[in-house]
């Protein structure tokens, strides 16, 4: 109830300024072409993971042959996809249809399994679109934002949006194209992970008491909201020609940005928001973690993610070094206080989710009333900054592999002594 009365607050404010909330974005992928395609068939993975082999070769096959029939109509009519996926809608017509079965087919435990497979799939296209509409309103609301401030502050770290966005470049469009996908495809990535977490469900009959997908979510829905505090656009809006005349200065990836007094700039109302801190950093990490426990290629695919990402981010320009540190800190304490959360809380986890946050608010407030002291003493902040963020690294590995059970080796029977018979008579 509180997810559905968040969508329709959503939903209302987008109204507000003339544009479509995430339950109408979402209701519309039933027939027009989805925004993602790829995201609507991980949302059916993530639901079919409550589902037996049989039934989740005919929800693939019944996805597909929708998707299927849905493109030779349009071919029929003549009718060009060109905003959004050309598939998709099977994958989101199949998860209702499963809700619809678990409403008036099954009952007791079934009906709850399998609903609470629908709900996951749907809730992870729904923060999609709930992170798409908090962009646009973060867009409409703040006519100025505080990139000097962060730019400027970037100068401790040794500006690595600017090193990053030269190194992509000299790589080519191939390099360009690997991060570009690893970028855009971060939630599929984390649905590979979630699905191996979620791997027993359809056989134990129930959900683990924590997952990535928890996360994942989580950090979608209180990331934007940093956004509203502190607006950021990036150095590819705000130092270089992408931004137009709103940008400060064209300067990204040659040149950093001149050290000087910070002060808000004017922007437009469509470029979101959207950098501090770094979600794509913190989603990465969450995949990453949460990997740990997996095979060694997963592990291995975790580790290129998390990797592939942070070079994106900065490598793009969209984002900078300070948001990324942001990210990371901001990711381990959502994942504390979920983790908290299931275990039940303690006095550790009290301590590991209170450090978490209050490195994420010094960060803040630091990138906001100290950037010139920060980029005149790089020697002093740049490490600090580092080590602010291994502290809170640091803390939540020691105390998560606390609350790991203890692995005992099994007991081994003692040798009996041997029966010495006395010899007969």
């Amino acid at each position: 109830m509180v997810t559905l009365g968040f969508l329709i607050a959503l939903e209302i404010a987008a109204r507000h300024y003339g544009l479509p909330g995430p339950i109408t974005n979402q209701a519309k992928e039933v027939i027009f072409p989805p925004k993602s395609g790829f995201l609507l068939y991980a949302g059916m993975a993530l639901m079919m993971v409550v589902l037996t082999w049989r039934q989740r070769c005919i929800a693939l096959g019944a996805a597909l042959g929708i998707d299927l029939v849905i493109l030779v109509g349009r071919w029929a009519l003549d009718i060009k996809v060109t905003e959004g996926h050309p598939f998709g809608n099977g994958a989101l017509l199949v998860v209702l249809g499963c809700a619809v079965i678990a409403v008036t087919r099954r009952t007791g435990q079934e009906r709850a399994l399998l609903l609470k497979g629908v709900g996951l799939a749907l809730l992870l296209v729904a923060g999609r679109k709930t992170g798409d509409t908090w962009l646009l309103i973060t867009s409409k609301t703040h006519p100025t934002v505080l990139d000097p401030y962060v730019a400027t502050a970037d100068h401790a770290l040794g500006n690595p949006s600017w090193l990053a966005g030269q190194i992509v470049r000299a790589s080519g469009p191939v390099g360009a194209h690997i991060l570009d996908y690893v970028y855009v495809q971060l939630a599929v990535a984390a649905v590979v992970v979630a699905v191996y977490q979620l791997r027993n469900v359809a056989v134990e009959r129930r959900f683990p008491s924590h997952h990535l997908v928890r996360t994942f979510l989580v950090v979608g829905l209180l990331g934007p909201a940093i956004y509203m505090i502190f607006p950021v656009v990036g150095p590819v809006f705000a130092y270089s020609a992408e931004g137009g005349h709103w940008a400060a200065a064209n300067l990204w990836p040659d040149t950093p940005p001149p050290i000087s007094n910070p002060h808000p700039i004017p922007f437009d109302e469509i470029t979101p928001r959207n950098c501090m801190p770094s979600l794509h950093t913190a989603w990465a990490t969450t995949i990453f973690i949460h990997s740990r426990k997996g095979p060694r290629i997963l592990r291995y695919a975790g580790a290129f993610w998390l990797t592939a990402t942070l070079g994106a981010t900065l490598g793009f320009g969209y984002h900078y070094g300070a948001d990324l540190i942001a990210g990371a800190v901001f990711a381990l304490t959502i994942e504390a206080a979920l983790r908290s959360l299931a275990r039940g809380w303690d006095r550790s986890g009290t301590r590991l989710v209170a450090h978490g946050a209050t490195v994420f608010v010094a960060l803040l407030l630091s990138y906001r009333y100290l950037p010139t002291q920060m980029a005149a003493h790089p020697w002093l902040f740049g490490p600090l900054l580092i080590l602010a963020m291994a502290s809170v690294i640091h803390h939540y590995i020691r105390t998560t592999r606390q609350w790991e059970p203890a692995v005992t080796p099994a007991r081994q029977p003692e040798p009996q002594p041997e029966l010495v018979r006395a010899p007969l008579p």
